[in-house]
């Protein structure tokens, strides 16, 4: 029975969200919401996001560099942008992104490496 509850809801999930991509992750089969891609990753010059398919301008970006400080920010985003790390200064290192909506919430998040 709880299988099949949890079926019917990953298809309701599934059905009412076109815009994302969903993942599964093989170690305990939770599903992941992917709403973004980078790449190339690492980078060295330019790094890509890419949004699945839907509306990218209801979100905006953030950069933090590993103590937290941002480097980076971005709101109306395309659906498609790149980001100079050269010119934005972002150096050899660990970066994370975080992807929020509307309402200040982290709906995802990610790690850039640097290898410039």
């Amino acid at each position: 029975m709880k299988k099949l509850l949890f079926i019917l809801s990953f298809i309701f999930c599934v059905s009412t969200i076109s815009y994302a991509q969903i993942l599964v992750d093989q170690d305990n089969g939770s599903a992941k919401i992917k709403y973004v891609n980078t790449y190339p990753n690492p980078a060295n010059v330019i790094i890509n996001f890419k949004f699945q398919k839907g509306n990218s301008r209801s979100y905006s970006i953030q950069i933090l560099n590993t103590i937290g400080k941002r480097m980076y920010e971005a709101k109306s985003l395309p659906p498609f942008f790149t980001i100079d790390l050269k010119a934005q200064r972002f150096y050899r290192g660990i970066y994370i992104y975080q992807l929020i909506d509307r309402s200040g919430t982290v709906i995802e998040s990610g790690k850039i490496l640097v290898v410039n």
